[in-house]
């Protein structure tokens, strides 16, 4: 590891872990309408909040009356900073207003004042999956351009209120998982955006990206006039695609499948259109509302880093025909096979260690900008055992096998990296299935998939790992 500070840390979302949905003026957000649901069988999106049916990530792990405590839990592990987010639906609880709310904006105060006073960097997601369900159900989510008005916003009053105690901040989380429009939960969670039938998915796709991008570069724009020493990234879910042989054909395969991956960085990072989409947009015939204006601002608000998330890989071959396009481990691709070479989790996930170096490489090597490691974790089913224990072997190894990994990039290749923080420091409601058993922290809390338990944290063995890691800023893996 070179000298520079590094941010070792955890990374989390309010609306997987803050609870208390209904309290402190918080409006309904688009998140607090999906039901729960399982690995195989998909979250519904309710109209409106059903009383018959379970929203999991409505009380989450109620980290909205927990926070005290579970801030000196992650002190004690020694976090040097906490990814996580803001809840738009805080600050804007209807998301239409001109005036935020002033309970919404002094929780965060008393959070991030605690997390300071332990020592911790709060590192500050703005959209993370969440919008309000006012937006999405009377504007059309980013389907409408005033969305972008009310984005900026909420930015602008998140930049003024906290410009002294946040450095680092991202706009939209995993921007790019829209890619995959074949499921409609990223849509849903991204956007605010439910694709009608008769409508092409991904000129839809297009669109609404083209006004976030926009909303994006606002933000960073007033970002810097609100604090010139603000570091404003953007956040991109990053798997990348092998190919599954060195045939030119297969070759090419996974070249033309990695613009799903570079698509939203590239115009982050460059300020503009890349060709590759614009031939797409001519091609297809795409309408869509990009004007000069827009096109000036894409170029003005470009990020001063990279975050990313790092889960696993994937393989494509030229001549594969995959009838499983929502399977989110493919990411729809429809020439995507099993990589023979690794072993995957419980829910079918690659564990490629070796992956997370490559990409470190590749993203470097076509940006050069820095690098942030934002999300990198395993989900597994984990046991209380005695009351109080929880071995998790499995997750030890791997995320020593990830930062080992992480390291070399460092150390032997030369990029840029500004920290790293593991997904899901403590249990949360899963993103994808809405569940609990689905656990990635270092905490475990006792709270079932029906929502069922005492709320009560333990330490898991990863605890006590992960704490002797940041400790020795890495030496220590074992």
């Amino acid at each position: 590891m070179t000298k520079k500070p590094f941010l070792w840390g955890g990374a989390l979302a309010a609306h997987q872990f803050e609870g208390g949905w209904n309290e402190g003026g918080k409006g309904p957000s688009v998140v607090d309408v999906m039901t729960a649901g399982a690995h195989g069988v998909a979250r519904q999106i309710t109209q409106e909040i059903e009383a018959d049916k379970f929203y999991p990530n409505q009380t989450a792990i109620d980290f909205y009356h927990h926070y005290k405590e579970d801030i000196k839990l992650f002190a004690e592990l020694g976090l040097k900073c906490l990814r996580t987010s803001i809840a738009w639906t805080r600050i804007f609880p209807k998301g239409d207003e001109l005036e935020p709310n002033e309970e919404g904006l002094r929780f965060y105060d008393n959070v991030f004042d605690e997390l300071i006073a332990n020592g911790i960097e709060p590192v500050i997601t703005l959209s993370h999956f969440e919008m309000p369900l006012h937006i999405a159900r009377h504007y059309g989510g980013f389907r409408n351009r005033k969305t972008v008005e009310f984005f900026e916003r909420f930015a602008v009053a998140c930049f003024e209120r906290y410009k002294n105690k946040v450095k680092y901040w991202m706009t939209f989380n995993e921007i790019n998982n829209q890619m995959d429009t074949s499921n409609p939960i990223f849509f849903w969670t991204n956007s605010g955006v439910q694709v009608q039938p008769g409508e092409n998915p991904q000129e839809v796709l297009y669109q609404v990206g083209h006004y976030e991008l926009l909303a994006s570069a606002k933000a960073v724009i007033a970002g810097k006039k609100i604090n010139p020493n603000f570091e404003i990234g953007c956040m991109i879910s990053h798997v990348p695609i092998y190919p599954y042989s060195c045939n030119p054909e297969d070759m090419m395969a996974s070249e033309i499948a990695m613009h799903q991956r570079f698509f939203f960085p590239d115009v982050h990072v460059r300020g503009y259109y890349p060709s590759y989409a614009l031939k797409e947009f001519e091609r297809e015939g795409y309408k869509l509302d990009i004007t000069d204006e827009d096109l000036a601002i894409l170029k003005q608000g470009t990020v001063d880093y990279i975050g990313f998330s790092y889960y696993m890989s994937t393989v494509v071959k030229a001549d594969a025909k995959n009838d499983h396009r929502d399977n989110i481990v493919n990411g729809a691709l429809p020439n995507a096979v099993e990589n023979p070479y690794i072993k995957s989790s419980d829910w079918g996930w690659p564990i490629d260690p070796e992956g997370l170096r490559y990409t470190l490489n590749r993203l470097y090597d076509r940006y050069q900008l820095p690098l942030f490691i934002v999300e990198n974790g395993f989900g597994a089913i984990d046991e209380l055992e005695n009351g109080n224990k929880v071995h998790d072997k499995p997750r030890i190894e791997y995320l020593g096998a990830h930062i080992k990994a992480m390291l070399k990039a460092i150390d032997y290749d030369g990029v840029d990296v500004i920290g790293y923080t593991a997904w899901g420091i403590i249990d949360v409601v899963s993103f994808t299935t809405g569940e609990m058993k689905k656990r990635y922290g270092v905490i475990y809390v006792d709270r079932d998939n029906e929502g069922n338990g005492t709320m009560k944290r333990y330490k898991k063995d990863s605890f006590d790992w992960y704490k002797q890691v940041i400790d020795s800023n890495g030496a220590n893996l074992k």
